[in-house]
């Protein structure tokens, strides 16, 4: 049988190829074997599923299997984001959940994903053990349980309105363009906004699980519309959400894109200038260096992690964790949830911008100003295994001395191959890095860079991308 691996949040497979029927009675199998050997059974798995083909029978399915061996299910009733699925875990004192859902990938991916007991991304050491359950082709039987359909939706909504201050977003009086981009969170943010009057226009809330001239991830192109409404209705910022609501984008009032590092600074600096709630700091290993300056500048340590958000899910259970996030736009706080929340966020981008009294666009320049400019970019190389690979040992080796014209400095080999340029940092710019990085979730090698100026982190991933190139 094809071996399933779980990769930085979850399996995850293209449909009718990898992600198929037989596969997930395995991938639920496996997750059943797991808590009948390590948590209470009594307590039971929350299932639920996201807005992808076949989403809605494959929990069935999934929860048939848990439910086959003697454990009950609570199963959505509904399309559900995946923080809602957390957030009813840690609530309801569940054993863990299920969510099938492949986030931001491709129309044609679905997958599976598993949330710990405490309410976010299981462990490395949970998945490890999942992982050598379907290995062992474990499918326990038992006295079959009960499945029970719930609307996962009203507590998760309700707990995070009492987390952000709908009062003072309503006070504002900006204009929010939101996005859903066809995912879970359909709904959900307008109906916030609509019930405090808060103005705002909606788009891709319908359901199309052929996610129609996009990838659900909200950063760009895939923004284009969001950026058109923004422009053409006159709104303050723009927010988006990934297709299974737990990653989070947006838009300045000028159109122009805000990426998760800035969105990331912008709450880090509010947190801890007008919150100053305590706790250390975790990113990971891929996110812009912005944060490390605004940590150091307020005394609080910042934990650096390998690329998932398991790994800060895992530091969120040993220590107080203000905030903790992640390249692709998950963020989340040890005093809400060990897990990230892009309607949360959503919402706590507005507040900042209703405490600030400043719209999106103002607030990135603020930070650019006063912590230097950062410009960070990411390619994605569709290429095959042999070419990956080699790219990555080359980059590790000690003969590379250098990148296109610049000089490599040093590296650093968390999570993949990292560079640190002798390039311009334009006086107290972002210092340029470049990191060689293979996905865990698709097949791709990922460039990521950050530097002072656009137009040299654009170099610096035309630099990489040549070097991966060059056999």
């Amino acid at each position: 049988m094809a071996e399933i691996k779980f990769g930085t949040d979850g399996w995850r497979g293209v449909i009718a190829d990898d992600f198929t029927f037989d596969n997930v009675r395995r991938v639920a199998g496996a997750i059943a074997s797991y808590v009948l050997k390590n948590e209470d059974r009594k307590q039971g798995v929350i299932v639920g599923y996201d807005t992808r083909f076949a989403s809605q029978s494959v929990a069935r399915l999934a929860a048939e299997t848990i439910t086959g061996a003697g454990i009950p299910v609570k199963l959505a009733n509904d399309y559900t984001p995946t923080p809602a699925i957390s957030y009813a875990v840690k609530t309801l004192g569940t054993a863990g959940g299920v969510v099938i859902t492949s986030s931001h990938n491709p129309w044609n991916w679905n997958g599976v994903k598993f949330k710990a007991k405490f309410g976010g991304s299981a462990t490395p050491a949970i998945m490890k053990i999942i992982e050598e359950e379907i290995r062992a082709g474990a499918m326990p039987n038992g006295h079959p349980a009960k499945i029970e359909e719930v609307d996962l939706k009203p507590a998760y909504l309700e707990a995070m309105c009492r987390f952000a201050d709908l009062e003072l977003i309503t006070k504002a009086k900006f204009k929010f363009a939101i996005d859903s981009m066809h995912g879970s969170g359909r709904g959900l943010l307008a109906k916030i906004f609509a019930d405090r009057g808060i103005e705002h226009i909606a788009i891709r809330q319908d359901l199309n699980p052929l996610f129609p001239g996009i990838n659900p991830e909200p950063i760009e192109p895939h923004v284009a519309m969001l950026q058109e409404a923004v422009l053409l209705h006159g709104c303050h910022a723009g927010l988006a959400t990934d297709g299974d609501a737990d990653r989070v984008g947006a838009v300045a009032e000028d159109g122009t894109f805000v990426d998760a590092h800035k969105i990331f600074s912008i709450l880090l600096r509010w947190l801890l200038e007008r919150k100053k709630w305590p706790g250390e700091v975790v990113r990971a290993f891929n996110t812009t260096r912005m944060l490390d300056r605004i940590a150091a500048r307020y005394g609080r340590k910042l934990n650096e992690c390998s690329i998932g958000f398991k790994h800060i899910a895992d530091l969120m259970m040993e220590r107080e964790i203000l905030i903790g996030g992640e390249e692709s736009g998950g963020i989340g706080y040890s005093r809400y949830l060990p897990e990230r929340d892009g309607i949360l966020n959503s919402l706590l981008l507005a507040n900042v911008m209703a405490e600030e009294k400043k719209p999106l666009g103002q607030l990135v320049a603020d930070l650019q100003k006063e912590y230097g400019p950062h410009f960070y970019g990411r390619l994605d190389l569709h290429i095959s295994e042999d070419v990956k690979q080699g790219a990555i040992s080359r980059a590790r080796a000690d003969g590379t001395k250098s990148l296109g014209k610049y000089r490599v400095l040093r590296k650093e080999g968390m999570d993949g191959v990292k560079f640190f340029l002798e390039a311009p940092s334009n006086g107290n710019g972002a210092e340029p890095w470049i990191l060689f990085r293979a996905s865990g979730t698709e097949p791709l090698l990922r460039l990521y860079a950050e530097a002072a100026s656009p137009e040299l982190t654009r170099e610096i991933l035309a630099s990489g991308e040549a070097f991966v190139n060059a056999a």
